[in-house]
């Protein structure tokens, strides 16, 4: 069971979309420096398909992208999630984890890349900074069949910051 804390719409977490923001509760990465250390705690709301629902045809109902943030607690549910939003909408899905890539593809609840459109890994370290940082260790790909290309560059202010 996966519990979020609110839902925002967001413009520069997953560029080029309007994105439906579900924070959920519960995270187990418990990252020094995490600017949302409460979502930590076991708080909120059962995130049920038919909430899902609702969320995605009422505040998201303008939105491009619906982005799944944190949810590490469960990723067989993040899974169901993503299948979901793919099976009743048109839209884009997105997931933010704390995780790193190979604990995600090698743990026995493995991604299923085909319900992605973008997924960022990396858990925070403060030194390293987000992803618009250069020297972030944390990288958003897009999600193209079983092809995951890393667009983390698209944070950097200019195509010269392109390393």
């Amino acid at each position: 069971m996966l519990k979020y804390l609110g839902t925002d719409i967001v413009m520069q977490e997953v560029p080029n979309e309007v994105s439906l923001a579900i924070s959920f509760t519960n995270c187990p990465c418990h990252c020094p420096g995490c600017h949302s250390a409460f979502l930590a705690e076991d708080i909120g709301d059962e995130l049920t398909d038919q909430k899902l629902i609702d969320l995605i045809y009422g505040e998201g109902e303008h939105c491009t992208c619906i982005l799944l943030s944190g949810g590490d607690s469960d990723h067989e549910r993040i899974n169901q999630l993503a299948k979901l939003i793919k099976s009743i909408s048109s839209k884009k899905v997105a997931w933010y984890s704390g995780r790193d890539l190979n604990y995600l593809i090698h743990e026995k609840t493995k991604i299923d890349l085909q319900y992605f459109d973008y997924i960022k890994v990396g858990p925070y370290i403060k030194d390293r900074g987000p992803l618009k940082s250069r020297s972030t260790n944390q990288v958003l790909y897009q999600v193209e069949g079983n092809v995951m290309n890393d667009i983390t560059y698209k944070f950097w202010r200019s195509n010269e910051d392109k390393i």
